[in-house]
């Protein structure tokens, strides 16, 4: 989900298991030499997802990484079973008071622009939280600093035996 601390904590991730991290939104506003906004304003948000999906499936195939995956990436059918057949998937759950306090402080999301932004989030939130809940694990991260987050998905990761 938007705004959960996906970069930050792949990131930090990524450093403990020395692992290259992937930020699949950062590839595509490189690719195409314009923010995630201006890609949904000037070229839509089908053309966007279809681009999300080309690369997030060629970036799940790279061995020693830490994938940040786009908030709607995991929804696509095609990236969530490549995603369960090539990696281990965690789901960072923020409770709902505290994603949208962080939404309202960021204006860069374009499924909120323009929008009630707590309304908005919530019902993106409902909406997703099924498809999110087949990731192999869910992390709460309500009041869990981001360390503590590290090192729960850490613990996971080495009982799976990847």
């Amino acid at each position: 989900m938007m705004g959960v601390g996906k970069t930050t904590i792949g990131k930090n991730l990524a450093k403990k298991l020395n692992y290259n991290f992937i930020d699949v939104d950062k590839i595509i506003e490189a690719k195409e030499g314009l923010s995630i906004n201006l890609i949904f304003k000037n070229k839509s948000e089908g053309y966007f997802r279809k681009i999300e999906s080309e690369i997030t499936l060629s970036e799940l195939k790279n061995e020693k990484s830490v994938i940040s995956l786009g908030g709607g990436a995991f929804l696509n059918n095609v990236i969530r079973r490549k995603a369960k057949k090539l990696s281990i998937s965690f789901w960072l759950d923020l409770p709902l008071d505290q994603l949208i306090k962080r939404l309202k402080k960021n204006t860069n999301r374009p499924l909120l622009f323009k929008k009630n932004i707590a309304e908005t989030a919530k019902k993106i939130y409902f909406d997703r939280k099924k498809i999110y809940n087949e990731a192999d694990y869910r992390i709460k991260c309500g009041y869990l600093k981001p360390n503590e987050i590290v090192s729960k998905i850490l613990n996971l990761y080495e009982k799976s035996g990847s």
